[in-house]
């Protein structure tokens, strides 16, 4: 333990040096204040001790000045050592930043018991500083972990719906557009029935590794909606945009050439997508309706043979046509 003592006499100095270093302490003596917060400040002492009386600044401006460089969360043991014995000196080292304020001339014993006392409350508070930090590293581990489905690593439905709100109130602000998608895997039960529930895990897992591959932009989620049902949100994002994140999806997920179960009638697993892009404040839209429109037009994929991707887009009025292929889009209206 090193502590820094600020004393102008050289005799007082040199007797509590003396008591500080029968207790084990190593100290560094500044005979006034601007030398004192310069050994403080390239020293850090684990100790302060000061006089009041002291050439230049006195040693409450020393003390206020000391506990100004320390960082957000630092604290040195200082008490103040001195010969004046007013009640409103004492008021002001206090106020100054000491911790105590003995009265000279100090006996070894007084002065060690205080010491040991600073020590044991540095102690102390250290320990509650790593605690608190321990605490707050778990509570940001468990915020991470709620937010993420347990099976597939990627976001929850929980922080989809969070993200999606705080994307609408940005979007809002700044008159863009957001983006959706929600992806379903085709005939997921054949694949579960015949492959089992831990194969089914398996197959979500790749799948959604693979959405999240496809993804480039820091801004995207994907996110697994429930069941076999994913979701992507797409900040600042129009029609044409989602149209080409979701086909890129569609593509990659295809050529996985993930086995699929011989009751599906499909060679690989498939994913059908709906998606849908709207700006805030535009008529009574709302996040709520965006993703909603996105259901609806994976609904009209299902409903057009899989495997493909389909729009929605307000204003539109065209019927889809039911004889386009799979890896088609179409245009719907806004349901």
């Amino acid at each position: 333990m090193k502590a820094l003592l600020i004393e102008d006499s050289l005799t007082s100095a040199t007797l509590i040096a003396e008591q500080l270093r029968a207790i084990g302490i190593e100290t560094v003596v500044a005979r006034e204040g601007e030398e004192a917060i310069t050994i403080f400040r390239e020293q850090r002492p684990d100790l302060v001790l000061l006089d009041v009386i002291l050439p230049g600044m006195d040693g409450f401006e020393v003390a206020k000045r000391l506990r100004q460089l320390e960082q957000h969360g630092d604290w040195t043991p200082m008490i103040f050592l001195t010969a004046r014995t007013q009640d409103e000196d004492l008021r002001r080292g206090i106020e100054a930043g000491a911790d105590d304020y003995l009265f000279k001339p100090v006996s070894s014993i007084v002065l060690g018991a205080k010491v040991r006392a600073m020590q044991r409350i540095a102690q102390m508070r250290y320990s509650l500083v790593v605690l608190t930090r321990r605490l707050d590293e778990a509570n940001r581990e468990l915020q991470r972990l709620s937010a993420i489905d347990g099976l597939t690593g990627i976001s929850n439905r929980r922080m989809f719906d969070e993200t999606l709100l705080r994307e609408w109130r940005r979007a809002l602000r700044r008159h863009s557009p957001v983006g959706v998608i929600v992806g379903d895997v085709d005939f997921f039960k054949s694949y579960n029935d015949h492959f089992g529930h831990q194969g089914g895990d398996d197959c979500l897992r790749r799948v959604a590794a693979c959405l999240r591959d496809t993804v480039r932009r820091p801004s995207d989620l994907v996110a697994r909606y429930g069941g076999e049902e994913f979701a992507v949100i797409l900040p600042d994002t129009d029609l044409a945009g989602v149209q080409l994140v979701a086909e890129s999806m569609r593509s990659a997920i295809e050529a996985m050439h993930m086995a699929h179960a011989p009751t599906s009638g499909r060679p690989w697993v498939s994913m059908s997508f709906g998606g849908a892009s709207l700006a805030p404040g535009r008529g009574q839209t709302t996040a709520d309706l965006l993703v909603s429109a996105a259901d609806h037009a994976l609904y009209q994929a299902k409903a057009q043979g899989r495997n493909r991707v389909v729009l929605v887009e307000p204003g539109a009025s065209s019927d889809p046509d039911p004889s386009v292929g799979p890896g088609s889009e179409v245009i719907l209206p806004l349901p």
